[in-house]
């Protein structure tokens, strides 16, 4: 049986084989994964009775050293809850201007949070302590109540690139300072941790909480997990509630989070291996203008644009049916992940030369 067309910036792809690099968001579960799924054991978790939703929840907690965590839909539910519970109406969040919570969650923070946004400007997006110091608002009724500071790991439109965790010790040692908040959309978190070999424990002693995505490179189909102390927890269950995250018999999901967790962690390796070799094979491209440094699973390049733009680029690459996304700036985006093998990356890199 042949499948269904595939159609990426409406350019029909009719082939047996598709190269998807658009996101690691795009991964099938493992044959492994869909059976811990169908025998997972469930219950009803708005009522906190799902076993299995309570031990990953218990898992995620532990991994990072924190006391308590709450499995919700998406990643973006998690760090707008996060946002909800760390600010009140006329605060101001601090985040770098290409920040998802701010770019790609549909205006939550004014809307559900009712706060304003400070945008900064890091090195392929990472801030210093010393940008974030110099934001802080004085305590003054003309300027909003400086609360929270967002920070993003790994950095998507920074081309995969990680805080290690000494910058992140020191963003922290100024929020503790000042009294705000710090928030980890940790997105794909464990890429960063594979990269530096850091410790997770680490992490949870720096941030109030840390959103954790199951279903990018860890592969899961659905979900992501808040983290934090269990009071802002606690308060998190009920904006969870408001926002329609409450979840039922939710542990099918759940149970290929855990499978995640036992199972995928350490192949990101693999991802980032990937990567790299990909990036060798552009940076032999003469067209290539421009290649952020590959750190992790993504790779962002800008082709010369009198040879041609990302979107020519983009479509000339769904014709031999790889997809891509394209990024601002003229940026074209590759992201790896485990459903890219075999021969695939060959092709890829086939591809490439052949410009």
């Amino acid at each position: 049986m042949r499948r269904p067309v595939a159609v990426c910036h409406n350019i029909p792809i009719h082939s047996e084989m598709i190269i998807d690099l658009r996101s690691d968001t795009i991964t099938k579960p493992t044959a492994a994964m869909l059976e811990a799924m169908m025998s997972a054991n469930v219950g009803d978790d708005v009522y906190g009775e799902d076993p299995t939703i309570n031990e990953l929840q218990n898992r995620l907690a532990k991994i990072f050293g924190m006391e308590d965590a709450l499995f919700c839909p998406s990643g973006t539910m998690c760090n707008q809850i996060a946002i909800r519970i760390s600010t009140q109406p006329q605060d101001q969040v601090i985040c770098e201007k290409r920040a998802h919570v701010y770019l790609y969650e549909g205006g939550g923070i004014a809307a559900n949070s009712l706060a304003s946004v400070r945008l900064l400007e890091g090195d392929r997006m990472r801030l210093t302590p010393e940008q974030i110091e110099e934001n802080i608002n004085p305590d003054d009724p003309h300027f909003p109540r400086t609360s929270l500071v967002c920070l993003e790991n790994t950095c998507n439109k920074g081309g995969g690139s990680y805080y290690t965790l000494d910058q992140i010790a020191a963003v922290s040692e100024v929020t503790k300072r000042h009294g705000l908040k710090l928030h980890l959309d940790g997105a794909r978190v464990f890429n960063a941790l594979i990269e530096t070999g850091e410790d997770a424990v680490e992490y949870g002693q720096h941030f109030d909480t840390i959103s954790v995505c199951l279903s990018k490179g860890l592969g899961a189909p659905v979900g992501s997990v808040l983290i934090g102390a269990k009071a802002d927890i606690y308060q998190a269950k009920r904006v969870r509630k408001m926002m329609g995250g409450g979840m039922r018999q939710a542990g099918i999901l759940a149970a290929a989070g855990l499978h995640a967790l036992d199972h995928h962690i350490d192949r990101l390796k693999d991802d980032h291996a990937m990567a790299s070799r990909i990036e060798s094979v552009l940076k032999e491209c003469s067209w290539v203008e421009t290649i952020y440094g590959v750190d992790t699973n993504i790779i962002a390049f800008r082709p010369d644009h009198q040879v041609f733009t990302s979107f020519q680029l983009v479509k000339q690459l769904a014709e031999q049916n790889i997809l891509a996304s394209t990024f601002d700036g003229g940026f074209v985006r590759f992201v790896t992940h485990l459903d890219i093998v075999g021969e695939m990356e060959e092709k890829v890199c086939e591809a490439l030369r052949s410009f």
